[in-house]
């Protein structure tokens, strides 16, 4: 099953904003924090760019520019980011799913 990411975090958001919080925010001060849907993205951004690192490395790599020490370290970083976004993203649609089920 898809879920669209955009709609999820709306919906974790609108959540959030019945319980008179700010979702994310800081409820000391009253000022708006980051929404969801943006914590996301730059987390995706983030994932994204370790794993082109990675590449660029390995690329230099076999060119013989790069240290093998420095692609394994890269490559082993955007695999634990990897692991980390999927288990996210698991926890995520499993929350996502539960609020589905929630009664009206």
């Amino acid at each position: 099953m898809a879920v669209d990411f955009s709609v999820a975090a709306r919906a974790l958001n609108d959540a959030a904003s019945l319980s008179k919080g700010q979702g994310l925010g800081s409820r000391e001060t009253g000022t708006p924090g980051v929404e969801f849907s943006q914590l996301l993205k730059d987390t995706a951004e983030q994932a994204i760019d370790s794993g082109v690192k990675a590449e660029d490395l390995t690329s230099k790599a076999v060119q013989g520019d790069a240290e093998l020490t420095d692609v394994v370290t890269a490559v082993a970083n955007a695999e634990i980011t990897l692991q980390t976004v999927v288990a996210v993203r698991d926890k995520f649609i499993a929350a996502y799913q539960e609020i589905l089920r929630m009664p009206i």
